[in-house]
């Protein structure tokens, strides 16, 4: 197919049949030649999360379950990225899940041909100075003797500092909204500190000023619907916000508010008192998602 662009990927991807179950993917995904394997999963690191839904969603499940499927499959995809890729922060994706995958699944079974590779590929080298294993791990030493970390934890550090980082204390709730909309719209390759900046600050205000919580979801419902965000919404700071202390809050704005309403139908509390899932139940009904 010689697929060269994202663009061709994507619309590979677009016209593929729907993608129902692991075994429909797979058969669908493991006769392609590993180059245009490559570009696909160089493709889908690009994807925003807000677009990773249906077919998107079943192929980064395909690729994330590679290296525990076909372990020297998945090694010559590393191979291939590395050789193709100019694109250094999509190559860097590589050790977020696939390549620490391949290793704690099938390290054993792949590390000689690693350190074979490694011998003659600078990039590879480069590559495995992301890798962080346990120190009584046996592969930990063999890995170390190949791995450029200076070089790595250069790149990384660049790759996740904020051109302009967020002061979350300091934004109006409007403003604050609109930043958890942009963050958690990123791709992986592109998530910075600031997505964790936001995250820390969630924390800080369920746990301190949990109506200040409820009051950014509210915003973050005035600005978007796209279902990927409003599920991570509904599974993050609305769960988890909700409590005793907050149930009032939650009824009264569930009352008047058929999207907030509706967005509490994604919230899992099987675990919650039983007083707060009665009340839970009443309003939610049959709208679970």
């Amino acid at each position: 197919m010689g697929l060269t662009d994202d663009t061709g990927v994507l619309e590979l991807i677009a016209a593929a049949p729907q993608l129902r179950t692991p075994d429909e993917t797979e058969a669908f995904l493991d006769p392609m030649p590993i180059s245009e394997l490559a570009s696909m999963w160089c493709a889908l690191q690009r994807v925003s999360r807000r677009d990773q839904a249906g077919s998107i969603w079943a192929l980064k499940l395909y690729f994330d379950h590679l290296p525990h499927r076909r372990p020297q499959q998945a090694l010559d995809l590393v191979l291939e990225v590395l050789k193709t890729e100019a694109d250094k922060p999509t190559v860097m994706q590589l050790n977020d899940k696939f390549l620490l995958s391949l290793l704690y699944a099938h390290g054993e079974v792949v590390i000689a041909r690693i350190e074979h590779e490694a011998a003659h590929n600078d990039r590879l080298r480069w590559l495995l100075g992301g890798v962080h294993v346990a120190p009584d791990d046996p592969l930990m030493s063999r890995i170390a003797e190949l791995a450029d970390s200076e070089a790595w934890q250069a790149d990384y550090a660049a790759q996740r500092t904020p051109r302009e980082p967020l002061d979350c204390a300091s934004m109006p709730t409007a403003a604050l909204a609109r930043a958890w909309v942009e963050q958690y719209s990123k791709s992986d390759r592109d998530q910075d500190d600031n997505l964790f900046a936001i995250m820390d600050f969630e924390r800080d205000l369920r746990e301190d000023d949990p109506d200040r919580m409820i009051d950014l979801i509210l915003e973050i419902l005035k600005i978007e619907a796209n279902p990927v965000l409003l599920s991570l919404l509904a599974a993050g700071p609305l769960e988890d916000v909700i409590s005793a202390g907050t149930i009032d809050r939650i009824e009264r704005e569930a009352r008047v508010n058929e999207r907030f309403r509706d967005l509490l139908g994604g919230v899992w509390y099987y675990r919650a008192p039983e007083e707060l899932k009665t009340r839970l139940d009443a309003l939610i009904g049959e709208s679970r998602w």
